[in-house]
């Protein structure tokens, strides 16, 4: 039996398993992992598991070396005070290149073996050039790495129209499939405008009460269809799914809401 725990590398949020190596974590703590090449530091998750395989992703895990200490600090400190010049250089060069790319992020790994560039584009890039400049300025590994604009969201940050941070950069650690029949059920006006977020996809917050309002809506008839009552038939204007009523046009003005658990459904 092995003990393992999620840690997080890079911003771009990727998250794996890593081999506690005799340390006990809580989520949050700052810790240096064994990386491809070389070492990269990482955050914890979720704290230590148990688990007889250590190939879940189909070959062995990496471990944790050790829990960030002050030498440590002082080196990601330093890492992230170049972002700013990886950031000019490299837009720079893309713009000599007029590549159709738009750069997000840069970073280099905790050893400075390797920079990573984080970049968005509508079509496929050919960037082979770039790295050759890239490679030529730095002297170390160059990756570049196209993320999507949900990723981008997640990096740059911001505020959503809730006026709270965006869910995808405060505790969102996977980004689940969101669809516009979520609005429809929650009877969200369909405006993408009010359903968007800053990255121009559905908002990740339209899946937190699907799940409730679909329960709730079982047994509720749909807006537009006829609808039999005690009192007759009329055609349903609207639904209330939290209180469970629907409000019912019987013609000649008379508008009336139901409630759907008290009334007895013919059929």
């Amino acid at each position: 039996m092995k003990e393992i725990a999620k840690i997080r590398l890079r911003a771009d949020g990727d998250v794996r398993y890593y081999l506690a190596n005799g340390m006990k974590f809580q989520p949050g703590e700052k810790v240096i992992v064994e990386a491809d090449r070389g070492l990269e530091a990482g955050e914890v998750v979720s704290p230590n598991e148990e688990s007889t395989d250590i190939n879940l992703v189909g070959k062995p895990m990496r471990k944790v070396i050790r829990k960030v200490n002050r030498w440590d600090e002082e080196q990601i400190a330093k890492n992230r005070e170049k972002k700013k010049d990886l950031m000019n250089i490299c837009s720079q060069k893309i713009k000599e290149r007029n590549l159709p790319m738009k750069l997000v992020d840069a970073e280099y790994s905790f050893d400075r073996s390797k920079i990573i560039f984080y970049f968005t584009s509508e079509s496929r890039v050919d960037f082979r050039m770039l790295v050759k400049d890239l490679a030529s300025i730095f002297r170390v590994r160059i990756e570049l790495k196209q993320i999507g604009v949900r990723d981008e969201a997640r990096m740059v940050g911001g505020c959503g129209p809730c006026g709270k941070q965006l869910c995808c950069a405060a505790f969102l650690k996977d980004f689940e499939p969101v669809t516009i029949k979520m609005a429809k059920v929650q009877s969200l006006p369909l405006n993408p405008f009010k359903i968007s977020g800053l990255c121009g996809r559905l908002m990740c917050c339209l899946a937190y009460e699907y799940g409730c309002y679909k329960d709730l809506s079982k047994g509720l008839p749909e807006v537009g269809k006829e609808f039999k009552t005690e009192e007759g038939k009329g055609r349903v204007v609207s639904v209330n799914i939290l209180k469970r009523t629907v409000t019912v046009d019987f013609g000649d003005g008379k508008i009336k809401s139901i409630g759907i658990d008290k009334k007895k459904e013919e059929k």
